[in-house]
């Protein structure tokens, strides 16, 4: 798989860690390997003339300017040649005791610059680099070297992030992110070679994200006009977008995963496979956090990039937050059904045309999806019928024909609908209408996880929770909300959360076919924001969690709250919290005050000592730790 290796070295704990990685990796490959350092003797040299002038008196004279002149540049040159050296025999050890035939490469010059031509020339497959160097402060994420390299560079490149030694790195799986990218499936296939290499198992994960035009929709309603409404059809296209994307995006991404498992099952992997529906980094990251893998794999751009970018979006937001490994992939591997359906499926005129209008952010997902149907019936010419065939599959049944009826078509619609049973699997959310289905065609669940939905039963519990409100939806639709479902609402912060938050619990009624927005509803959605923000919010006095909070917590002060949240934000403030809950239950506290907070707060402070003595780390650090948990006034 790998067969040269190179790594940058800085003698930075990241830089080490990669190495013993690219060691471990070349030992199970059989692969060269190359250690590499760039020193800037000539920046060097420029500042020290730069400074000449502040030299004490007596080294102003001429002859002896000159003379320190030479002496500092044969000083310069040979101590950071004698740095570098030292620096890379580190490595060559560790491969002459592994017997893998090893490089010395060293350079004076920019420190990126010299790498990246290097890289470009030498013909390396992979590159291992630490994510920090010896210029990290407490809040780096990915030291510049780093990402200027990654941004220069069509190598693959895996980025080293765990400084523990790699023995003690023993648990974790490979995760690959599929999106039906060919570089997510060269990904595939490298995870699974790493795999078999390092013993490891290997997983795929795929994100849909069902709300990103409802939110789109919902953000260019109040901008548009009379006139511009109905020049653009607004109802009808968000209609056809709801369809399309609440049925069949997941259809697609599942699909993706399935050819994944099937491409993992031919080189003897049994691949595990989860679908998730949400922004992709953000339903990543929080998978990560949950399952804790060894390695993250991710092709470096994805189905919806241009070829000409250096990194997409998700793989960079992806590069900087994940607490793992990551590799980024540049190769393309297309799947054995593409191949086949692109060589052995032809296309007629009219089923081109039909492709052309599709949407070219989803045209190249819409002809995968139409290719690898005509392969799986045995057909060998794609027509306008087997177009028909697909949408009826990854669509409602005449949903490209609602969206092109009149308004008041459209209505009658709806009231046809409103008569018709609705059918929910509780595993992945998908929603069926008319028939309860025997399978869910999205996460394979049986029937008997699809809970009926009865409007009847939904609208009489709105009517025990107060006083109803009706609402016009940013489409059209008539909405009922109860009272409670209103206050809840207006627990999210204003401005854009509360907005998305108001327009998917929209959704969550109009998929269910629900004419009343009820407090379950709400909830649904607010508690679903809890577990993947755990927002700590302000509370006064002694109270009960909020929809923020999870449900498992007990009551806490308004002081312990505001001492929580001096700690950090983030993994800091999660962490501390965790160890303040676990406090309160070994006391078995009904509430947290201001004194159960510090005492968990100085378990937290001790464990970090502990840690950071036995890396010997020195005082300077623990004072830094301490700092992080003592907080400061956000």
């Amino acid at each position: 798989m790998y067969r040269n290796i190179m790594v940058p070295l800085d003698n930075s704990e990241y830089s080490n860690c990669a190495a013993e990685l690219a060691v471990a990796l070349g030992q199970h490959f059989g692969a060269s390997l190359t250690g590499s350092h760039v020193y800037a003797a000539k920046m060097h040299d420029y500042r020290f003339k730069q400074m000449e002038y502040t030299l004490p008196e007596e080294y102003q004279d001429e002859n002896e300017l000159e003379r320190q002149r030479k002496i500092h540049d044969s000083l310069i040159t040979m101590g950071l040649q004698l740095i570098s050296d030292s620096y890379i025999d580190v490595m060559e050890r560790r491969c002459q005791e592994r017997g893998l035939v090893f490089e010395r490469k060293m350079f004076d010059g920019r420190t990126f610059q010299p790498l990246v031509e290097d890289i470009k020339k030498s013909g390396y497959d992979l590159v291992v680099i630490g994510a920090l160097g010896l210029g990290a402060v407490k809040d780096s994420l990915i030291g510049s070297v780093t990402d200027r390299v990654i941004r220069r560079v069509t190598t693959d490149v895996l980025v080293a992030k765990n400084v523990a030694p790699l023995a003690e790195q023993t648990g974790g799986s490979i995760l690959v992110g599929i999106d039906g990218s060919p570089q997510s499936f060269a990904g595939l296939k490298s995870a699974i070679a790493i795999g078999r290499a390092m013993n490891r198992q290997v997983e795929a994960v795929g994100v849909y994200d069902p709300y990103l035009h409802y939110a789109m929709f919902n953000s260019i309603v109040g901008v548009l006009s009379e006139k511009a409404s109905k020049v653009f059809k607004f109802k009808e296209q968000e209609k056809l977008h709801e369809e399309i994307i609440d049925t069949g995006l997941a259809k697609i991404y599942q699909s993706h995963l399935e050819v994944a498992r099937t491409v993992a099952a031919e080189d003897g992997v049994d691949l595990k496979i989860t679908l998730l529906d949400g922004k992709a980094f953000e339903k990543i990251i929080q998978y990560i956090r949950k399952e804790k893998p060894w390695l993250l794999v991710l092709g470096r751009i994805g189905i919806h990039s241009d070829e000409s970018m250096d990194i997409g979006s998700n793989a960079e937001n992806l590069l900087r937050l994940a607490p793992c490994h990551v590799l980024l992939t540049s190769g393309k591997c297309y799947p054995p059904i593409d191949v086949r359906a692109e060589e052995a499926v032809s296309w007629t005129d009219e089923a081109l045309a039909r492709m052309e209008r599709v949407p070219d952010f989803v045209k190249g997902i819409a002809r995968t999806a139409v290719l690898r149907f005509a392969l799986e019936r045995g057909h060998s010419v794609v027509t306008s019928s087997v177009i028909d065939q697909v949408m009826d599959i990854f669509m409602p049944k005449r949903t490209a024909e609602m969206a092109g009826r009149a308004a008041l078509e459209l209505a009658v619609e709806r009231i046809r609908a409103a008569d018709l049973s609705a059918f929910l699997c509780e595993v992945c959310g998908h929603v069926a209408r008319e028939v309860k289905p025997v399978q869910c065609p999205v996460c394979r669940s049986g029937s008997e996880k699809f809970q009926t939905i009865d409007k009847t039963v939904v609208e009489a519990l709105a009517g025990r929770e107060g006083a109803l409100e009706e609402e016009e939806a940013f489409d059209g639709v008539r909405l009922t909300w109860t009272e409670e479902a209103k206050k809840l609402l207006r627990t999210v912060p204003s401005g854009y959360e509360r907005r998305r938050a108001k327009a998917r619990m929209e959704k969550s009624a109009r998929i269910r076919k629900l004419e009343a927005i009820t407090k379950d509803v709400a909830a649904a959605v607010i508690d679903e924001d809890a577990d993947a923000k755990r927002v700590t919010p302000l509370v006064r006095g002694a109270v009960a969690p909020g929809p923020f909070m999870p449900k498992h917590t007990v009551a806490w002060t308004e002081d312990a709250v505001s001492r929580l949240n001096r700690v950090p934000a983030g993994f800091m403030r999660d962490i501390t919290r965790s160890r303040i809950e676990a406090v309160a239950k070994e006391r078995g506290a009904e509430l947290i005050d201001l004194e159960v907070v510090e005492a968990g707060i100085e378990v937290g402070k001790k464990i970090m000592n502990e840690v950071v003595a036995d890396y010997s780390k020195g005082e300077v650090q623990i004072a830094a730790i301490r700092e992080q948990y003592e907080g400061k006034p956000e």
